[in-house]
């Protein structure tokens, strides 16, 4: 007769793994915008808050720095959709244009600053594509810009152009033919270091004295060129180089100007 050996029972208890939250959608839509000045097609980026019933909203153009339109400029187009403002950030030089070197962004940048009309007009074109936007108040609009941009937008204002306010971060301050009048209100951020600009700042500020503009100009001790930009490494002896103070600061200060220029309209 076999004998049946009854062994104990071990529970088995059975982990289940935690549950993940469900993320939560990016509010942040972004959109390629393609439009053409002239015979010239051009590629910009259109970032909004998808979750903000507001309308019409503020709006800001962004115009790139001289190597093209590429990722910065998108990054902070989304930066400023999520401070509510609908952010359209140009294209100046071209659909997939983007400048392989300085060498050759100094060539396709130097194209309008020796041709400011072409400058203006091209800026233009981005300005009317941003006013058919959805939800765009046409009568809250501002620009900035950065490097090349921070000329482009400067420019807006000394043609009259309808933007509210501009914003210049290290930009190139000359004005082959200097305003007579800026309606816009005007804000530069510069390093006080930067070589590019040392000799232009003065004249700059007699010219906008001259033209009647509210200008606020903040200079950044021992910033130097591109000093919001990261790529542009930590050597200041290089003329170029990023400064994580100056960035944070100018970014609150652009923040206040915003706001400010926008609630006076």
């Amino acid at each position: 007769m076999k004998t049946l050996t009854l062994l104990p029972l071990i529970p088995v208890l059975a982990f289940a793994a935690p549950l993940e939250e469900p993320k939560k959608p990016d509010p942040i839509k972004t959109e390629v915008v393609e439009y053409k000045h002239g015979d010239v097609v051009l590629e910009g980026y259109l970032a909004y808050d998808q979750t903000m019933s507001a309308s019409p909203r503020p709006a800001v153009v962004v115009f790139h720095e001289w190597r093209g339109h590429g990722d910065y400029v998108r990054m902070r187009a989304r930066e400023l959709a999520k401070l509510g403002y609908i952010a359209f950030a140009a294209d100046m030089y071209g659909k997939g244009v983007f400048a392989k070197d300085h060498e050759e962004a100094g060539k396709l940048a130097g194209a309008f600053f020796k041709d400011r009309a072409l400058m203006r007009a091209r800026a233009q074109v981005a300005l009317d594509t941003l006013k058919r936007q959805v939800h765009v108040d046409p009568k809250r609009i501002a620009a900035m810009g950065y490097c090349f941009g921070g000329t482009t937008s400067l420019e807006m204002a000394r043609g009259g152009q309808e933007v509210v306010a501009v914003a210049s971060f290290h930009g190139n301050l000359s004005a082959p033919e200097p305003a007579k009048s800026i309606k816009a209100k005007v804000i530069v951020f510069n390093g006080a270091d930067d070589k590019f600009t040392a000799d232009q700042v003065e004249a700059f500020k007699m010219e906008m004295k001259d033209a009647g503009a509210d200008l606020e100009f903040i200079d950044y001790k021992g910033a130097v060129h591109s000093f919001t930009v990261k790529e542009a490494g930590d050597d200041p002896s290089k003329g170029m180089a990023y400064n994580a103070d100056a960035d944070r600061d100018s970014w609150a200060k652009l923040d206040a100007f915003l706001k400010k220029a926008f609630q006076q309209k």
